[in-house]
Protein backbone atom coordinates (compact mmCIF):
# COMPACT_ATOMS: atom_id res chain seq x y z
CA UNK A 1 0.00 0.00 0.00
CA UNK A 2 1.32 3.65 -0.80
CA UNK A 3 1.83 5.55 2.06
CA UNK A 4 0.42 9.00 1.54
CA UNK A 5 2.39 12.40 2.10
CA UNK A 6 -0.66 13.67 4.04
CA UNK A 7 0.17 11.70 6.81
CA UNK A 8 3.49 13.44 6.99
CA UNK A 9 4.06 16.54 9.14
CA UNK A 10 2.51 19.55 7.31
CA UNK A 11 5.25 21.61 7.99
CA UNK A 12 7.72 19.23 6.77
CA UNK A 13 5.78 18.39 3.48
CA UNK A 14 5.98 22.21 2.77
CA UNK A 15 9.66 22.43 3.58
CA UNK A 16 10.18 19.62 0.90
CA UNK A 17 8.48 21.37 -1.43
CA UNK A 18 10.11 24.41 -1.08
CA UNK A 19 13.87 23.13 0.01
CA UNK A 20 16.20 20.05 -0.95
CA UNK A 21 18.86 17.37 0.25
CA UNK A 22 21.16 18.25 -2.12
CA UNK A 23 24.01 20.34 -1.15
CA UNK A 24 25.13 23.36 -3.48
CA UNK A 25 28.62 22.40 -5.03
CA UNK A 26 30.57 25.24 -4.10
CA UNK A 27 32.92 24.54 -7.13
CA UNK A 28 29.82 24.80 -9.62
CA UNK A 29 30.22 27.52 -12.14
CA UNK A 30 26.76 28.42 -12.44
CA UNK A 31 27.01 29.06 -8.50
CA UNK A 32 26.43 33.05 -8.25
CA UNK A 33 27.59 35.38 -5.54
CA UNK A 34 25.47 37.69 -3.63
CA UNK A 35 26.50 40.61 -5.80
CA UNK A 36 26.12 38.58 -8.67
CA UNK A 37 22.37 38.20 -7.53
CA UNK A 38 21.78 41.78 -6.56
CA UNK A 39 23.04 42.62 -10.11
CA UNK A 40 21.24 39.51 -11.65
CA UNK A 41 17.96 40.66 -9.78
CA UNK A 42 18.38 45.21 -11.21
CA UNK A 43 18.42 43.97 -14.62
CA UNK A 44 15.23 41.52 -14.29
CA UNK A 45 13.75 44.76 -12.33
CA UNK A 46 14.84 47.42 -15.14
CA UNK A 47 13.27 44.81 -17.80
CA UNK A 48 10.20 44.92 -16.06
CA UNK A 49 10.16 48.99 -15.44
CA UNK A 50 10.21 49.11 -19.11
CA UNK A 51 8.16 47.08 -19.61
CA UNK A 52 5.11 48.77 -17.94
CA UNK A 53 6.23 52.10 -19.10
CA UNK A 54 6.30 50.74 -22.76
CA UNK A 55 3.11 49.71 -22.07
CA UNK A 56 1.75 52.42 -20.18
CA UNK A 57 2.33 54.71 -23.26
CA UNK A 58 0.41 52.19 -25.38
CA UNK A 59 -2.26 52.87 -22.91
CA UNK A 60 -2.02 56.55 -22.37
CA UNK A 61 -2.45 56.84 -26.57
CA UNK A 62 -5.44 54.62 -26.44
CA UNK A 63 -6.84 56.41 -23.06
CA UNK A 64 -10.16 57.02 -24.78
CA UNK A 65 -11.37 53.18 -25.69
CA UNK A 66 -10.11 52.26 -22.41
CA UNK A 67 -12.13 54.91 -20.55
CA UNK A 68 -15.27 53.75 -22.69
CA UNK A 69 -14.58 50.20 -21.71
CA UNK A 70 -14.28 50.80 -18.08
CA UNK A 71 -17.40 53.15 -18.28
CA UNK A 72 -18.96 50.59 -20.42
CA UNK A 73 -21.27 49.42 -17.10
CA UNK A 74 -22.28 52.76 -16.17
CA UNK A 75 -25.81 53.47 -17.02
CA UNK A 76 -26.63 56.91 -19.32
CA UNK A 77 -28.28 58.06 -16.74
CA UNK A 78 -25.44 58.26 -14.30
CA UNK A 79 -24.98 62.06 -14.97
CA UNK A 80 -27.33 64.13 -14.20
CA UNK A 81 -25.80 67.18 -16.16
CA UNK A 82 -27.09 65.02 -19.17
CA UNK A 83 -23.86 64.53 -20.50
CA UNK A 84 -24.11 60.41 -21.21
CA UNK A 85 -21.71 58.35 -19.06
CA UNK A 86 -19.44 60.73 -18.68
CA UNK A 87 -17.69 60.84 -15.21
CA UNK A 88 -17.13 63.88 -13.04
CA UNK A 89 -14.23 65.51 -11.86
CA UNK A 90 -13.56 67.92 -8.66
CA UNK A 91 -9.93 69.28 -10.04
CA UNK A 92 -8.46 70.97 -12.63
CA UNK A 93 -5.90 68.41 -12.72
CA UNK A 94 -7.96 65.17 -12.32
CA UNK A 95 -8.81 64.46 -15.74
CA UNK A 96 -5.38 64.34 -16.63
CA UNK A 97 -4.41 62.62 -13.18
CA UNK A 98 -6.87 59.90 -13.76
CA UNK A 99 -6.02 59.28 -17.22
CA UNK A 100 -2.19 59.17 -15.83
CA UNK A 101 -3.29 56.57 -13.46
CA UNK A 102 -5.76 54.32 -15.66
CA UNK A 103 -2.66 54.57 -18.67
CA UNK A 104 -0.11 52.98 -15.54
CA UNK A 105 -2.62 50.64 -14.44
CA UNK A 106 -3.03 49.18 -17.72
CA UNK A 107 0.28 49.45 -18.44
CA UNK A 108 1.09 46.91 -15.36
CA UNK A 109 -1.53 44.28 -16.56
CA UNK A 110 -0.18 44.80 -19.87
CA UNK A 111 3.40 43.43 -18.59
CA UNK A 112 2.29 41.03 -16.27
CA UNK A 113 3.75 38.18 -18.62
CA UNK A 114 6.51 40.09 -18.55
CA UNK A 115 6.67 40.90 -15.37
CA UNK A 116 6.20 36.72 -14.92
CA UNK A 117 9.11 35.70 -16.90
CA UNK A 118 11.38 38.16 -15.63
CA UNK A 119 10.61 36.60 -11.62
CA UNK A 120 10.36 33.21 -12.58
CA UNK A 121 14.32 33.60 -14.79
CA UNK A 122 15.72 34.90 -10.96
CA UNK A 123 14.05 32.42 -9.17
CA UNK A 124 14.50 29.43 -11.23
CA UNK A 125 18.59 28.49 -11.57
CA UNK A 126 17.86 28.48 -7.85
CA UNK A 127 15.19 25.74 -8.04
CA UNK A 128 15.67 21.80 -8.38
CA UNK A 129 13.52 19.77 -10.48
CA UNK A 130 10.82 18.70 -7.86
CA UNK A 131 10.44 23.10 -6.92
CA UNK A 132 9.61 23.75 -10.06
CA UNK A 133 7.33 20.80 -10.95
CA UNK A 134 4.76 22.72 -8.25
CA UNK A 135 5.84 26.43 -9.70
CA UNK A 136 5.12 26.49 -12.91
CA UNK A 137 1.68 24.73 -12.95
CA UNK A 138 1.10 27.27 -9.93
CA UNK A 139 1.44 30.91 -11.74
CA UNK A 140 0.50 29.59 -14.68
CA UNK A 141 -3.14 28.27 -13.21
CA UNK A 142 -3.06 31.24 -11.23
CA UNK A 143 -2.94 33.83 -13.47
CA UNK A 144 -5.62 32.33 -15.96
CA UNK A 145 -8.16 31.70 -12.56
CA UNK A 146 -7.21 35.32 -11.46
CA UNK A 147 -7.96 36.49 -15.27
CA UNK A 148 -10.88 34.88 -15.62
CA UNK A 149 -12.35 36.13 -12.59
CA UNK A 150 -12.08 39.81 -13.87
CA UNK A 151 -13.70 38.80 -16.84
CA UNK A 152 -16.78 37.49 -15.28
CA UNK A 153 -16.42 40.49 -12.63
CA UNK A 154 -16.55 42.83 -15.47
CA UNK A 155 -19.40 41.37 -16.81
CA UNK A 156 -21.75 41.55 -13.57
CA UNK A 157 -20.46 45.37 -13.13
CA UNK A 158 -23.60 46.66 -14.68
CA UNK A 159 -25.94 45.35 -12.05
CA UNK A 160 -24.58 46.33 -8.67
CA UNK A 161 -23.55 50.08 -10.48
CA UNK A 162 -26.93 50.40 -11.99
CA UNK A 163 -28.62 49.99 -8.77
CA UNK A 164 -26.93 52.03 -6.84
CA UNK A 165 -27.62 54.61 -9.39
CA UNK A 166 -30.85 54.62 -9.97
CA UNK A 167 -31.88 53.94 -6.06
CA UNK A 168 -31.69 57.80 -5.01
CA UNK A 169 -32.55 59.27 -8.40
CA UNK A 170 -35.80 60.45 -7.19
CA UNK A 171 -34.43 61.95 -4.07
CA UNK A 172 -30.68 63.36 -4.86
CA UNK A 173 -28.44 64.96 -8.11
CA UNK A 174 -26.73 61.98 -9.00
CA UNK A 175 -23.27 63.07 -10.00
CA UNK A 176 -20.53 60.14 -10.24
CA UNK A 177 -17.18 61.42 -10.06
CA UNK A 178 -13.83 59.65 -11.06
CA UNK A 179 -12.29 58.55 -7.70
CA UNK A 180 -15.81 57.29 -6.32
CA UNK A 181 -16.22 55.31 -9.63
CA UNK A 182 -13.22 53.72 -10.38
CA UNK A 183 -12.46 52.39 -6.48
CA UNK A 184 -15.73 50.82 -6.47
CA UNK A 185 -14.68 48.95 -10.01
CA UNK A 186 -11.24 47.95 -8.81
CA UNK A 187 -12.73 46.66 -5.23
CA UNK A 188 -15.69 44.42 -7.30
CA UNK A 189 -13.02 43.05 -9.89
CA UNK A 190 -10.31 42.59 -7.57
CA UNK A 191 -13.10 40.56 -5.26
CA UNK A 192 -14.10 38.57 -8.28
CA UNK A 193 -10.02 37.93 -9.08
CA UNK A 194 -9.04 36.61 -5.66
CA UNK A 195 -12.12 34.54 -5.24
CA UNK A 196 -11.21 32.70 -8.33
CA UNK A 197 -8.43 31.60 -6.56
CA UNK A 198 -9.87 29.53 -4.59
CA UNK A 199 -9.14 26.22 -6.05
CA UNK A 200 -5.16 27.29 -6.18
CA UNK A 201 -5.26 27.73 -2.50
CA UNK A 202 -7.11 24.90 -1.65
CA UNK A 203 -4.70 22.55 -3.73
CA UNK A 204 -1.76 23.97 -2.07
CA UNK A 205 -3.46 23.55 1.48
CA UNK A 206 -3.75 19.57 0.64
CA UNK A 207 -0.56 20.08 -0.67
CA UNK A 208 0.96 20.33 2.55
CA UNK A 209 -1.09 18.21 4.52
CA UNK A 210 -4.14 20.33 6.04
CA UNK A 211 -7.10 19.36 4.25
CA UNK A 212 -7.76 16.35 2.20
CA UNK A 213 -10.37 15.65 -0.69
CA UNK A 214 -12.51 14.03 1.91
CA UNK A 215 -12.79 16.58 3.97
CA UNK A 216 -14.02 19.05 1.64
CA UNK A 217 -16.36 16.53 -0.06
CA UNK A 218 -17.76 15.82 3.89
CA UNK A 219 -17.93 19.76 4.48
CA UNK A 220 -19.63 20.36 1.42
CA UNK A 221 -23.05 21.41 2.93
CA UNK A 222 -21.72 24.01 5.00
CA UNK A 223 -18.62 25.02 2.72
CA UNK A 224 -21.74 26.17 0.10
CA UNK A 225 -23.76 27.39 2.96
CA UNK A 226 -20.62 29.81 3.99
CA UNK A 227 -20.11 30.87 0.69
CA UNK A 228 -23.43 31.85 -0.82
CA UNK A 229 -22.99 34.02 2.65
CA UNK A 230 -19.88 35.46 1.81
CA UNK A 231 -20.99 36.03 -1.91
CA UNK A 232 -23.89 38.31 -0.22
CA UNK A 233 -21.44 39.66 1.74
CA UNK A 234 -18.82 40.84 -0.10
CA UNK A 235 -20.49 42.61 -3.13
CA UNK A 236 -22.16 45.87 -2.65
CA UNK A 237 -25.37 47.08 -3.46
CA UNK A 238 -28.46 45.41 -3.21
CA UNK A 239 -28.99 44.00 -6.67
CA UNK A 240 -30.90 40.31 -6.91
CA UNK A 241 -27.92 39.12 -9.71
CA UNK A 242 -24.37 40.19 -8.61
CA UNK A 243 -24.38 37.44 -5.06
CA UNK A 244 -26.32 34.76 -7.04
CA UNK A 245 -24.01 34.96 -10.04
CA UNK A 246 -20.48 35.07 -7.69
CA UNK A 247 -22.15 31.96 -5.45
CA UNK A 248 -22.77 30.18 -8.50
CA UNK A 249 -18.72 30.64 -9.34
CA UNK A 250 -17.50 30.13 -6.16
CA UNK A 251 -19.76 26.97 -5.99
CA UNK A 252 -18.57 25.71 -9.20
CA UNK A 253 -15.04 26.51 -8.13
CA UNK A 254 -15.06 24.32 -5.25
CA UNK A 255 -15.90 21.37 -6.89
CA UNK A 256 -13.44 22.56 -9.51
CA UNK A 257 -11.01 22.29 -6.11
CA UNK A 258 -12.35 18.56 -5.16
CA UNK A 259 -11.00 17.46 -8.42
CA UNK A 260 -7.65 19.41 -8.47
CA UNK A 261 -6.96 17.56 -4.97
CA UNK A 262 -7.81 14.42 -6.09
CA UNK A 263 -5.66 14.77 -9.42
CA UNK A 264 -2.90 16.43 -7.75
CA UNK A 265 -2.56 13.47 -4.89
CA UNK A 266 -3.58 10.46 -8.17
CA UNK A 267 -0.06 12.58 -9.88
CA UNK A 268 2.17 12.46 -6.43
CA UNK A 269 0.93 8.70 -5.78
CA UNK A 270 1.74 7.67 -9.50
CA UNK A 271 5.47 9.67 -9.35
CA UNK A 272 6.38 8.50 -5.69
CA UNK A 273 9.81 6.31 -5.71
CA UNK A 274 9.66 2.80 -5.02
CA UNK A 275 11.08 2.98 -1.96
CA UNK A 276 7.82 5.00 -0.34
CA UNK A 277 5.10 2.00 -1.59
CA UNK A 278 5.43 -0.57 1.49
CA UNK A 279 4.60 -4.09 0.67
Amino acid sequence: MATSDLEDNPLDILTNLFTSSEEPDPNDPSAMSLVDHLEELRRRIFKILIAVVVFSIVAFIFRDYIMNFLTGPLPASANALGHGKKLTVTGLGEGFTTFLLLSVAGGIVAALPVTLYQVWAFVAPGLYAHEKKHAVPFIVVGLILFLAGLALGYIVLQYPVAWLVNFGADSFTELVSVSSYFTFVAYFLLAFGVVFEIPLVLTFLSLIGMITAETLTKKRAVAHVGMWIVATVITPGADLYSPIILGVAMSCLFELSVIFIKFTHYMRERNAPPDEVEA
